[in-house]
């Protein structure tokens, strides 16, 4: 059973309740919580507050996975170290794996934490923990207060695209196994890995300075999808690329295999469940293709397709549904057409560089890493948020 803990107290001396200030139109906590509960591999969503004013604005947050617990006055004072609560948590509650989500880091997304995860499922991981990538030089005062360069050579200074950089924890989430955490005692222990976030996400709320950064990101990310995203009625998708890696693999007798990921067999059906009808266009005429869509229930499987545009506007003419109200997830070349046609084209990272470019959204995750899932996410996401605005209307 994976769990995720999001500590939160009322008595923040930079920002008072910060944890349940308004941002971007809605309390900080909710961002963190939100990605923790559209998580499929978060079974449930703890969040430990000393607040009696915290807890009721957390209740009101309606997220069906999320539960509000205490935590004790000893652990929610200033100088109580956040390991501190997390053992006072797996003292009372039953879990295998827990994921410690800080609720000053509200860029998180459900996507990162699926990626954590899948990082996490590595062999012989014992923990992850987010990071971002920064391509800054650093340097240091020696004992004579002169600077000298920590990462690089001043001699040889490197461009920018041939420098790896180096990797910051961003303090957005850590994942340890509860065996682990009650025998370290520590957040993260044993062998680690890192899941690499955008590196938006560097930033934390501290400081007031800090609010009114973050606070212009998540308002910019959620407009842009507000504004870019229609209403979705049909999801359709190519096969190799992005519902498999691309890869093309051979049993000793000669028989082709393809790894598909449960992630977007659940991302078919929760669209599927809010009416939209989804499916496969592929060029490609194989029996494993056949079996995975019928295993997945789609409403529309179409194979052997040299233009894919063609059956998309025959499609919409059969369902009389708009071709912007079609979103299309591609990768290559016969991909193109279509992804420029319909209201909203998602490409995959591992995806040609034209598609890319022609995609209105390219999504994080690789194909056949969860890709499809990361799109209908988004798609359910934005649905959720408009029922939200019309409520308030």
């Amino acid at each position: 059973m994976n769990v995720a803990l999001i500590p939160v107290r009322g008595g923040s001396k930079s920002i008072p309740f910060k944890n349940i200030r308004e941002i971007a139109g809605k309390p900080l906590v909710y961002w963190t919580a939100k990605a923790a509960n559209d998580c499929e591999l978060i079974d449930k969503v703890y969040v430990a507050t000393d607040s009696d004013k915290i807890k009721e604005v957390v209740k009101g947050l309606k997220l069906d996975k999320v539960e509000v617990i205490g935590r004790s006055s000893d652990n929610a004072s200033d100088t109580a170290s956040t390991e501190s609560v997390m053992l006072e948590f797996a003292a009372g509650y039953e879990f295998d794996n827990i994921v410690l989500i800080q609720a000053t880091s509200p860029l998180l997304t459900s996507a990162d934490l699926r990626g954590g995860f899948q990082v996490y499922a590595n062999k012989d991981t014992d923990s992850v923990l987010s990071v971002v990538r920064q391509k800054r030089f650093q340097w240091k005062i020696d004992k004579d207060e002169f600077a000298l360069p920590v990462n690089y050579d001043i001699y040889h200074r490197p461009r920018r695209q041939e420098f790896d950089g180096f990797l910051v924890e961003n303090g957005a989430f850590y994942i340890t196994g509860k065996e682990l955490l009650l025998k370290s005692k520590n957040r993260i222990s044993g062998n680690i890995r890192a899941y690499e976030m955008d590196e938006t996400t560097y930033l934390e709320i501290d400081e007031p300075g800090d609010w009114e950064v973050i606070e212009k990101l998540l308002k910019g990310r959620n407009k842009k999808c507000a504004m870019e995203l229609p209403e979705i009625k049909m999801f359709l998708t190519d096969c190799d690329g992005c519902l498999t890696d691309g890869g093309m693999y051979y049993s000793e007798n000669g028989d082709e295999l393809k790894r598909f990921n449960t992630l977007d067999g659940m991302g078919f059906r929760l669209l599927r469940e809010r009416g939209i009808l989804t499916g496969i266009i592929t060029g490609e005429s194989q029996e494993l293709n056949r079996r995975r869509m019928k295993k997945l229930e789609l409403d529309i499987y179409e194979e052997g397709v040299t233009d894919k545009l063609a059956v998309v506007r025959c499609l919409c003419e059969k369902y009389n549904i708009s071709l912007q109200n079609v979103a299309y997830v591609g990768d290559d070349i016969n991909d193109l057409a279509v992804i420029r046609a319909v209201g909203f084209g998602f490409s995959v990272p591992n995806g040609i560089q034209e598609v890319k470019e022609a995609a209105r959204y390219v999504v994080h995750r690789s194909g056949g890493q969860g890709a499809v899932r990361e799109a209908a996410d988004m798609i359910l996401n934005h649905m959720d948020d408009n029922i939200g605005r019309e409520r308030k209307v």
